[in-house]
């Protein structure tokens, strides 16, 4: 069984790991930017960031600090098991294509392009746009 786990990532670690990446996209920074903030090389912020490497209690809060968000940001919408309950949803599937999504290159263009619309009603045409083109039309 340990053999197994050195193959295939925590859940948790991955988790953490794709929320970084995911920040430090939104922001535009690159993995060396963020590794010579830490005194670390940008391979390292690459395993962190695969969950290949559990990030540490003092580190992640450094990074945290570095990325501008506070350390539960790291945990949200985390994968959770039988013996660690947590309230809240059950979307485990759609949540995680959501931060897939997210945190892709085209997820991470489209929210920061987003963002700079300043207008309110110019963002809810958008919205209604992009669910008009979209296949599923349920939230009619």
């Amino acid at each position: 069984m340990a053999e197994q786990n050195k193959k295939k990532p925590n859940p948790i670690d991955a988790h953490v790991g794709g929320r970084i990446r995911m920040r430090r996209n939104m922001l535009g920074m690159s993995q060396e930017k963020l590794g010579e903030s830490l005194g670390i090389t940008f391979q390292q912020i690459q395993k962190y960031e695969k969950g290949t490497n559990r990030v540490g209690a003092s580190r992640l809060q450094a990074i945290a600090s570095i990325l501008e968000v506070p350390p539960a940001f790291f945990f949200e919408n985390a994968p959770t098991d039988e013996h660690t309950p947590i309230g809240g949803l059950s979307e485990d599937s759609s949540m995680t294509s959501v931060m897939e999504f997210c945190s892709s290159a085209e997820g991470i263009q489209l929210n920061r392009a987003f963002v700079r619309i300043g207008d309110p009603k110019v963002r809810r045409r958008i919205l209604e746009l992009v669910k008009s083109l979209s296949d599923d039309n349920s939230d009619h």
